[in-house]
């Protein structure tokens, strides 16, 4: 399946209005007035006379208009859970009030829910005005003006009426037509997420799951990720806006028949979350930018436990501040939950905070980061980045100041999940240097990666100044002494281009500036001319360090690193513990062994013995050490000599 559906950058405009209100206030029979439609409630919910869970309803709003998509949720205190499940996603918000009651508890509620989920638009129904006498009205419209102008919603505008007698029915329908028009357009370039809210079991067809479309298209046939396991599913037919389709796409109501190995209806609730393979990142740490309702009598304090509200889904959580021990009432501040349960969740995400005993709310907040740090989550350069992130509106705006505090790159696949942006639509700043790694590619500013070469550069010197008689160090050596904010794949990468650009060298392990040359010490420079013409003169069996210490009369240690020294210069070789053999005279061995068998050949352990002139033991020690320097390979029982190897090579000179 493709990565990205083909389409427009934005999806057509499909309206979904949600209800919220105080319960018995009129709810469900205003959304039959407006759309002539009893709704899908369920039998307890009609001998109860009250909603219990969510009712769906479709209707054109005039002749000849799209269908728009109504919510109907639950007033009572005991199901806000199912309110708020059906609150995500919603477009405009139809607040009702009835004019009897006026402002009630959960109309407070559910008012600080809607505002906590950030939707754009709402209007305000006062309900059963054919119960009260203007006076009342007057004053449940002041009542509701004042409850809502500190927020978002101040001034939203206010529709007496009566779903009896159809008193304002019809104006309310007109406003709602005219908002029609302002619904936000939503990105369809992303990858489609559906947080299921009803799943049920067609004869004939299986499994179908319901929700609001939060971003992205989806077709028939394609494959999406169900649920905390990731199970598989395809889409075999949908319908969008309760109308069949061939595509359905953010801001509808779709309703998907998926098929897979072994599903059943058992294995699909409320709260499962359908994505493509990309995009499909649980999460249990998540960072948020938290505020706490303005109601709270009680500050909020680090750890408590509490439920999260976010699409359909419910879990638990632990809630750690970051900026510090409580939170007052009204206040914000960054935090991160702990999750006792998967969450699929991506920048920008609204959620809501429950109490521990889901009975009243304490706040929400905005997804900044899917994928919180564990550790030092309340560092400086973190706070940064989260800042970052707060105050951006999307991946190319958060992108330049999150490369400013992330000294080790960003991974652009976490990117990608995190912000729901597909890498192929991104437009990266000029600035950005797009880095290939063996784990995959790395974003960083130009700046900074320039930056880094020459921190490199500028070490490696300093290690030549501090050990002059060394060629130089291996690349981990030089990772650990450098000190770099790199992992190592990218660390390797980087060692890589300035070894291809002729700003560092390689001798075998060793890395060094290209003008760099090695220098002994005044007095290892003495040893060595002592040492050399005793090693030279035994030949293929030259003395061990313990012999050359005892007739020089030095310490064992001081001849060993010398000719360790010598040997990361190529001027001796280490055949086994404590036993070197000059380079010249490697090379005669070596060239013993290329007279007897040749390039390709096979080689005689035998034969090879015969000709230095020594043990067998030795010999197999020398041919063991040739077999590690690549002058021969041993496959099973037999040595072969290796053309390609530096030493079957003519030298000059000889």
């Amino acid at each position: 399946m493709a990565r990205a559906t083909a389409g427009p950058a934005t999806g057509a405009g499909a309206m979904i209005v949600g209800t919220a209100g105080h319960i018995d206030h009129g709810k469900t029979a205003l959304l039959q007035a407006l759309t002539g439609q009893a709704g899908d409630q369920r039998q307890e919910e009609r001998a109860r006379g009250m909603t219990i869970d969510l009712g769906y309803r479709y209707a054109a709003l005039a002749e000849g208009a799209a269908l728009t998509g109504f919510i109907d949720v639950p007033g009572h205190e005991r199901f806000i859970h199912n309110m708020l499940a059906g609150a995500h996603g919603i477009d405009l918000v139809l607040l009702v009030v009835a004019a009897d009651d006026g402002v009630m508890p959960q109309t407070r509620e559910h008012l600080a829910i809607i505002e906590l989920l950030g939707i754009p638009h709402a209007l305000v129904a006062i309900s059963k005005c054919d119960r009260v006498e203007p006076a009342r009205l007057a004053q449940v419209q002041a009542q509701v003006g004042e409850l809502l102008a500190p927020g978002p919603f101040a001034g939203a505008r206010q529709f007496p009426l009566s779903s009896i007698t159809g008193q304002g029915v019809e104006a309310l329908r007109r406003a709602l037509l005219e908002a029609e028009v302002r619904v936000r357009q939503r990105s369809v370039r992303s990858g489609f997420r559906l947080a299921v809210d009803r799943a049920f079991a067609v004869t004939g067809a299986g499994v179908v799951v319901t929700g609001t479309a939060l971003a992205g298209q989806v077709s028939a046939g394609d494959t999406l990720l169900l649920g905390k396991t990731g199970k598989p599913v395809r889409v075999r037919g949908l319908h969008a806006q309760n109308q069949a389709a061939l595509v359905a796409e953010a801001g509808q109501r779709v309703a998907l028949n998926i098929a897979a190995e072994r599903l059943a209806l058992e294995q699909v609730h409320r709260g499962d979350w359908l994505v493509p393979e990309w995009l499909y990142a649980p999460s249990v740490r998540v960072d948020i930018d938290l505020r706490l309702l303005a109601g709270e009598a009680r500050a909020f304090e680090h750890f408590s436990a509490v439920h999260v509200h976010l699409g359909t889904q419910d879990v638990t959580a632990r809630v750690a501040l970051l900026e510090g021990e409580t939170l007052a009432a009204g206040q914000r501040m960054f935090a991160q939950l702990l999750l006792n349960a998967p969450l699929q969740a991506v920048h920008g995400d609204r959620l809501v905070l429950r109490d521990q005993r889901a009975q009243h709310t304490l706040g929400g907040g905005r997804v900044l980061d899917p994928f919180a740090p564990s550790r030092q989550r309340r560092s400086a350069e973190r706070l940064r980045q989260l800042q970052v992130l707060r105050d951006a509106d999307g991946l190319e705006q958060a992108l330049p100041g999150l490369l400013a505090s992330a000294p080790g790159g960003l991974d652009p696949q976490r990117l990608e999940r995190q912000f729901n942006h597909l890498r192929e639509t991104w437009k990266l700043p000029r600035d950005v240097q797009v880095v290939a790694t063996r784990q995959g590619p790395l974003l960083f500013a130009s700046s900074q990666w320039q930056a880094l070469r020459q921190r490199v550069l500028a070490q490696l010197a300093r290690l030549h100044e501090q050990e002059p008689d060394q060629l130089g160090p291996d690349r981990d050596r030089l990772r650990r002494f450098a000190a770099l904010p790199l992992e190592r794949p990218a660390f390797v990468s980087l060692l890589d281009e300035l070894l291809e650009g002729g700003l560092i060298a390689s001798s075998g392990p060793w890395l060094h500036l290209p003008d760099h040359k090695v220098q002994l010490s005044p007095a290892d420079s003495v040893l060595w001319e002592r040492l050399q013409p005793k090693m030279l003169e035994g030949q293929y069996d030259p003395p061990w360090v313990r012999t050359l210490a005892a007739d020089e009369q030095c310490a064992e240690a001081e001849v060993r690193l010398l000719l360790r020294k010598l040997a990361r210069l190529g001027l001796v070789h280490q055949v086994v513990r404590d036993l070197f053999y000059p380079e010249a005279t490697l090379r005669r061995m070596a060239a013993l062994l290329l007279g007897q068998g040749g390039e390709g050949g096979i080689v005689q352990v035998a034969a090879f013995r015969d000709m230095l002139g020594i043990g067998r033991k030795r010999s197999v020690q020398i041919l063991e050490y040739f077999d590690r320097i690549g002058l021969t390979r041993r496959v099973a029982d037999q040595r072969y000599i290796r053309a390609d190897s530096a030493l079957a090579q003519p030298q000059a000179g000889h």
